[in-house]
């Protein structure tokens, strides 16, 4: 019996060592496997993050080479338009149009055209005056002030 129990105690102390052997392996697997799945979304959110910041500054670009395109159009646009105006048939249009000027041996007759003023539309307290009780006095002393009165013109 002493042989059996021997034989049971030393069973007993085996099965021990591996259970206690068996938990530390099973710990460590499962704290590697806690720290594998911390990695893997590290990695996800990492990756996320790298493919939303590409997909900005794609963005980005696009809108800049946009923007450059138009600016170097506009440039063009300009360039073109200054050497239309800095021509010599430019310069003498825009100097007898705009500045009225003219060229030698000529002469420059000005016509000024009269000027209306615009009617202005009568607000409904305007309309309403109108239709007072009260007979407002008129002044026939008031000069008309719509008259037009021509600028005066200086032949050359």
């Amino acid at each position: 019996m002493k042989a059996m129990d021997n034989k049971n105690s030393e069973q007993n102390l085996n099965n021990r060592k591996r259970r206690k052997q068996e938990r530390k392996t099973g710990f460590y697997y499962s704290f590697l496997t806690i720290v594998l799945i911390f990695c893997l979304i590290q990695i996800g959110y990492g990756a996320i993050l790298n493919i939303t910041k590409i997909i900005s500054y794609k963005a980005k670009s696009l809108t800049l080479e946009n923007l450059l395109k138009e600016a170097q159009q506009q440039n063009d646009d300009l360039k073109a338009e200054k050497k239309m105006i800095t021509s010599d048939n430019s310069l003498e249009g825009i100097a007898r149009n705009n500045l009225k000027m003219a060229g030698e041996d000529e002469v420059l007759i000005i016509i000024n055209k009269k000027v209306e003023t615009p009617k202005k539309k009568n607000s409904f307290v305007k309309n309403m005056k109108k239709f007072s009780l009260k007979k407002e006095k008129k002044d026939n002393n008031k000069p008309n002030l719509e008259q037009y009165i021509p600028e005066e013109v200086i032949e050359e």
